[in-house]
């Protein structure tokens, strides 16, 4: 029988399901974290934060360029879908390699029954991985992580294809097509080098004689060639061209780029002179060596692509990489800092001094036109410590985390912790937590999309089975009891580990009968995930699920899924005749039990095509500003949605968007002093030696004679006296380092009224409230380059006349990050704007501004807003959509809360029912996010529908507490602590307080016998 054409056209098959699949279930528009950012990088072939993934960028340009605006992020997408159902193709091919060479040895027939069971056992693994939870959600969006896997698939099979044709003329080829992919892959993401330890014990399995000696040898030199393609190649041909090119710019006058070109001729030059020497003296292993390394740079080279638009000045320039020496940086991200490996500090260890320097250099012309790098400071990486507070392998690391390790490894204030504490962070949180759960998140079950932090919370984002008995044995208690957003969770998805039964029988039966292959899949599996969770070595409560990154191990796993058909295969041979009925049950049995049963549970989580937050959410945002505003927003949810609005749409490009995440940085304050599209550059007082490098990275808070702390000083001088070089005005802390001296707290802003009413920052009818002078105390005692960034701009923009308005993303956490000027934020749909009007009932420990532009307000929410799906009752919002959707209630309840005042209740009532109505139940649970809504109705004078939203909120209390009296003592204790304030009994507590103010006494008491069932079950004594 003709095995290839069998086992290619099947592959293909498998390969259009997947397709077909994602594009189908694909997001026909951008989507949060990271996507906005790849897609208008991609589009507009822009920067990317570092590392970059130009070859992404290119690729997504390809697929984007001929499309209209609106349709960019579809077609972009579609990359995603297409690279995924590719990486299924040569799972598919890798799965058939393996089942082939366990059934059929050197000489023997390929029975039909064989075909059967190895074409199986292809589809089975494959169309697993299709439909795991990992894989799909990465296949439907603008993200890295399919190209990525699509890269190690490829690569994985074509040293596959290396190994079965070893002995024919020229296979090595294959070698250099594998290096050429790894360099292409580097311009992706950087997890496909993970293969290369095991791409090496297949080379020495395959090429030498094995022994136990020799394996270890090769494991060796395998993870050798690692750590030389991440250290040497990635890094260390950028730092030799760096030192070049500092030799020639600054040390023999030359022209920029001087240096480095240079060093790109001498390398090759270098490389051409080994390749035809080793070809002459008959080196062939050097030869093919060389050859593999000049193409892994071929691949590599992508990244010229970086400079090249980095110097275009583009408006998304992230770490500004326009020269091998910014470059360098870019490449090392120094911007997010490093954790430490091997040896390191605890949280609280006491730091003797700065860590680790690299200079910073710049680029500077003097008056005679020449340009050279001029050293403006040093970057510090970390912090020295004590040989005695220094513990080898270190997880609890990262001083910011230090309540939740104290509270996790129940630790003293003061108290240090042991090796074994340090260990259980690593086993429970870190390979636990961390990775097994994600693990069994695609191949056992998953409890939800709730985001747990690993200890007390047994209702949120666990792995589940959907075996009752072995759930609660892990300490999941009767999920059946949880309330109805819990129980109905789209993202609850139950295998009956099913998948993970298969793939355990394939890995036995492939150890069992070829233990070489086995290894080689195990050592994929063990560095595409727990390597991954030694080398990241995370921290606690991260901004989002982490499962993206250990694709590579579920994508190992697969191929085990699919070697369990074989298994499976076996057994029935036992029971029936032989030919091909054995392998077809097998196959139709597993099929039923792992692929579909998985296709079945992920699809309603999975399916985005519908789904359209975060485009509606950038728009509502940009819509919320005035002409020629700036926003600042926080992370990447804040930020990227509305960088794609605006580079790709066009929409709203007067806005100059700051990302207070980059404010600290000094090449992204830097750029805000160029226009960007509409957006003028950002007026501010800082000058670029003002905050050159690590300059003013800190100020401190502290008393200083001769300035009254009981007067308000102008920021504006305040600012210019924390830029002082003067030793006076700085103090040094026990690390030794100097920080300037933030010399008063009380601080003012002159207020040109004319020029307030003549820029419409304020409308004419309030001209009367116009403050002379903004008074306001900082609230920190110590200012980061973010926090004095904000008063910087806010202070130029003041010495410009106000012609500008500043705003403040309505997602912006509280109180004291808007520095304290709360009394002077006006609520504008979705933004807060800062106005010369003073509240004196505002709320600063909440951050909630009480003072709202409730005609502008109402008219967005009415009229313009969008709301990406979130009207309709059947379609997957995930907890971190969620979390966009809260500034919508709490916001509009402000607004509501406004026309209250303002005695225009039937408009706040029409406003609420809005937002109910646009943001259903099954969209957003009823959390604490809607007490604001019922307290509102009821202000409003509308209880039955305040009661009406209140009984389900009461409903799915009663329901927690039901859950919570089947767990445990202790995990009812741990979930009592780990949700602030029993929010179960607090929401009845708040609703029958609510109640009872308004006059509905009837609710009140029926909520308050609630409460005291509710507290009585739990036996929580209530005050």
């Amino acid at each position: 029988m003709n095995f290839k054409k069998i086992n290619n056209l099947s592959g293909w098959i498998v390969f259009a399901i997947a397709f077909i699949v994602y594009l189908t279930t694909m997001e026909r528009t951008v989507s949060f974290w990271d996507c906005g950012e790849f897609l208008s990088t991609a589009y507009r072939l822009e920067v990317g934060h570092s590392p970059g993934a130009p070859l992404f960028m290119l690729l997504g340009r390809l697929f984007g360029m001929f499309a209209a605006p609106t349709q960019v992020a579809a077609w972009i997408n579609s990359l995603s879908a297409l690279t995924s159902g590719l990486t299924i193709l040569f799972l598919f091919w890798t799965i058939t390699h393996f089942a082939h060479k366990l059934l059929v040895k050197e000489g023997e027939e390929l029975t039909p029954s064989r075909l059967v069971a190895i074409i199986g056992s292809g589809a089975v693994g494959a169309l697993a991985y299709t439909f795991s939870d990992t894989f799909w959600f990465s296949a439907v969006e603008a993200e890295v992580y399919a190209t990525s896997s699509f890269f190690t698939a490829i690569v994985f099979w074509a040293i596959l294809k290396w190994e079965h044709h070893a002995d024919a003329p020229h296979a090595d080829r294959w070698l250099i097509l594998i290096s050429y992919l790894m360099g292409l892959s580097i311009g992706v993401h950087l997890l496909n080098l993970l293969t290369l330890p095991a791409l090496a014990m297949v080379y020495y399995f395959r090429r030498y004689k094995v022994t136990l000696t020799g394996g270890i040898i090769a494991f060796v030199l395998g993870c050798v060639l690692l750590g030389s393609v991440q250290v040497g190649l990635i890094q260390g041909i950028p730092i030799l061209a760096s030192k070049f090119e500092l030799l020639f710019v600054n040390s023999f006058g030359l022209p920029l780029d001087s240096g480095a070109l240079f060093f790109v001729l001498l390398l090759a030059a270098v490389l051409v002179f080994i390749i035809r020497w080793a070809r002459k003296k008959g080196k062939y292993l050097l030869h093919v060596s060389m050859l593999c390394i000049v193409f892994a740079l071929i691949g590599y080279s992508s990244y010229v692509c970086i400079i090249i638009r980095s110097r275009a000045n583009v408006p998304i320039d992230m770490t500004n990489p326009d020269d091998v020496l910014s470059l360098l940086s870019y490449l090392q991200r120094d911007q997010y800092g490093e954790q430490p490996l091997l040896f390191g500090p605890d949280y609280n260890s006491e730091p003797t001094g700065a860590g680790k320097s690299k200079p910073v250099y710049a680029e500077r012309t003097d008056d005679a036109g020449k340009t050279r790098y001029e050293l403006i400071g040093t970057r510090y990486s970390g912090y020295e410590y004590p040989s005695d507070q220094m513990r080898f392998f270190p997880r609890i690391y990262d001083a910011g985390h230090a309540s939740f390790y104290k509270n996790y490894l129940q630790l003293g204030e003061d108290e240090r912790a042991s090796a074994s504490q340090n260990y259980a962070f690593f086993f429970r949180y870190q390979l636990n937590w961390m990775w097994w759960r994600y693990f069994m998140w695609n191949y056992a079950g998953r409890e939800n999309d709730f985001a747990g932090t690993s200890y007390g919370e047994p209702q949120n984002g666990n792995w589940i089975s959907g075996i009752g008995a072995v759930d609660k044995m892990f300490g999941r208690g009767d999920i059946n009891q949880l309330p109805e957003y819990y129980k109905h969770n789209r993202a609850r998805n139950q295998y009956y580990l099913l998948p993970f039964i298969l793939g355990i029988l394939g890995l036995v039966y492939q150890f069992n009968r070829d233990k070489r292959d086995g290894i080689v899949l195990g050592l994929l599996f063990f560095f595409t995930g727990i390597a991954i969770v030694l080398y990241l070595n995370n921290t606690p409560q991260q901004p989002r699920e982490r499962d993206y990154a250990y694709a590579g191990a579920t994508y190992a796993f697969a191929v085990w899924i699919g070697l369990g058909v074989l298994m499976v295969t076996g057994w029935l041979r036992k029971g029936l005749k032989r030919g091909v009925t054995a392998p077809a049950l097998a196959t139709a049995l597993c099929l039923i039990a792992v692929p579909f049963l998985m296709a079945k549970e992920n699809w309603d989580d999975h399916d985005r095509s519908r789904k359209t937050l975060a485009r509606s959410t950038a728009y509502n945002v940009l819509s919320s500003c005035d002409s020629n505003a700036i926003l600042f927003t926080v992370g990447d949810n804040d930020t990227y949605p509305l960088w794609y609005m605006q580079e790709i749409e066009g929409y709203r490009t007067d806005v100059r968007i700051i990302n207070l995440s980059l404010l600290g940085i000094d090449w992204y304050i830097d750029q805000l002093n160029y226009k960007i599209n509409k957006a003028d550059a950002v007026p501010m007082i800082w000058k670029p030696k003002d905050y050159e490098a690590e300059k003013r990275n800190v100020v401190v808070y502290q008393k200083l004679p001769g300035v009254p702390q009981d007067r308000y000083i102008d920021l504006e001088q305040v600012l210019k006296f924390t830029v002082s070089d003067d030793p006076q005005t700085q103090v040094q802390s026990r690390s030794g380092d100097s920080y300037n001296i933030l010399p008063t707290k009380n601080v003012s802003i002159k207020v040109d009224k004319d020029a307030v009413l003549r820029n419409g920052l304020v409308s004419p009818a309030d001209s009367a409230k116009i403050s002379g002078e903004i008074l306001f105390t900082l609230p920190k005692d110590q200012l980061y380059k973010p926090d004095l960034g904000i008063l910087n701009i806010v202070a130029g923009v003041a010495r410009d006349g106000w012609k500008r308005p500043i705003y403040f993303s309505a997602g912006f956490p509280g109180g004291g990050d808007f520095q304290g000027l709360d009394e002077y934020i006006q609520l504008e749909g979705l933004a807060n704007k800062l106005v010369p009007i003073r509240v004196q009932n505002s709320s600063p420990e909440s951050g909630a501004p009480q003072m709202a532009n409730t005609g502008k307000s109402l008219d967005l929410y009415l009229n313009k807003f969008l709301w990406g799906g979130t009207e309709q009752k059947n379609i997957y919002f995930d907890e971190k959509n969620k979390a966009m959707l809260m500034t919508y209630r709490l916001s509009g309840a402000k607004v509501a809360d406004a026309l209250v005042r303002e005695g225009r209740k039937a408009d706040a009532i029409q406003l609420l029912d809005k937002i109910t109505q646009n943001i259903t139940y099954e969209s957003y649970q009823y959390d604490q996010t809607m007490w604001s809504v019922v307290a509102a109705y009821y202000q409003a004078g509308a209880p039955d529908k305040a009661r009406k939203l209140a009984d389900i909120i009461v409903r799915d209390s009663k329901q927690m507490i039901a859950y919570i009296a089947t767990l445990k003592s202790d995990d009812a204790r741990g979930l009592a602590i780990s949700v602030d304030g029993k929010p179960s009994l607090g929401a009845m507590q708040y609703m029958a307080q609510v109640a009872q103010q308004s006059g509905d006494n009837a609710s009140a008491q029926k909520w308050n016998k609630d409460l005291q069932d509710g507290a009585r079950l739990l036996g929580i004594p209530l005050q």
